[in-house]
């Protein structure tokens, strides 16, 4: 069974504590803590603070490769990498999220795959995301290396964002038949459709807002026995007040109790 968690990006900017309490409130199964300049997603004893203030797991550490957090745990990436599982250790998270090196970051590039392999080896599941090409004019320029899509790497786990499969204009569901197996963690969001026009917003939708086969998606991840983790990932920067922002990532919770459920559900009344 898929265990639902929320992203702490998803009340970003807002104190970590905020998503932990939102997390508990809204009967999320735990949350993904993405590590950012807040020092509380820095340090195990913080993390297993606020994990036993709201009865809240810490399912999944966040690696700090935003453009943002450049100086969060060094700046060096295989460091962060490092450093992220060492923190998703010590407060009992299963997965380490990361993406891939920027392509200017060419020795960590070189090292990226070998890296995950050796720390992925030792302690908890990293599990690499898919990005997006980025957009110079109308034109895609790769701007991740060795590959945006980490399905076409030498990599055991995989991480799926529907928002960034819009940007790549791709479909979340063809990537996630193409990964098979690979496939443990997923951000799960929106994306509108790819225009003539390329766009360089990352949107991350309330699920079903958007183009991407997102229920499809979640139902052909239940049929065939997904137990990873789903992370509700959804923007909320544009919620006015607090009561908004509860209602979308609670929304965003019972279309992933949904669609993670009807395919099971369907089965069992064929039975």
């Amino acid at each position: 069974m898929m265990t639902i968690g929320l992203g702490t990006a998803s009340v970003s900017p807002r104190p970590l504590a905020d998503a932990f309490r939102i997390a508990a409130e809204l009967g999320y199964d735990g949350v993904e803590v993405m590590v950012t300049a807040e020092r509380a997603s820095q340090y195990a004893a913080s993390l297993r603070a606020l994990s036993r203030r709201f009865g809240m797991p810490v399912l999944s550490i966040h690696a700090p490769v935003l453009v943002m957090t450049t100086h969060v745990f060094g700046f060096s990436p295989l460091g962060k990498l490092r450093r992220s599982v060492e923190l998703a250790d010590a407060v009992g998270a299963s997965t380490v999220v990361v993406h891939p090196p920027f392509r200017w970051q060419r020795r960590s590039a070189r090292q990226f795959v070998d890296a995950v392999h050796r720390l992925g080896g030792i302690g908890p599941t990293i599990a690499v995301e898919n990005m997006f090409p980025v957009a110079v004019g109308t034109v895609g320029v790769e701007a991740y290396a060795p590959s945006w899509n980490p399905g076409e790497l030498d990599l055991p786990a995989l991480t799926l964002d529907f928002s960034h499969a819009s940007l790549a204009g791709v479909s979340a569901l063809d990537l996630a038949q193409q990964w098979g197996p690979r496939l443990r963690h997923v951000h799960l969001c929106d994306g509108s459709e790819l225009g003539p026009n390329r766009r360089v917003v990352d949107e991350h939708l309330p699920p079903g807002a958007g183009a991407q086969p997102v229920a499809e998606t979640l139902q052909a991840l239940a049929a065939r026995g997904f137990t990873g983790h789903v992370i509700a990932e959804v923007g909320t920067h544009d919620c006015r007040t607090d009561r908004a922002r509860r209602d979308r990532l609670a929304d965003t919770l019972a279309f992933a109790r949904r669609h993670s459920t009807a395919q099971r559900e369907r089965a069992t009344a064929l039975s």
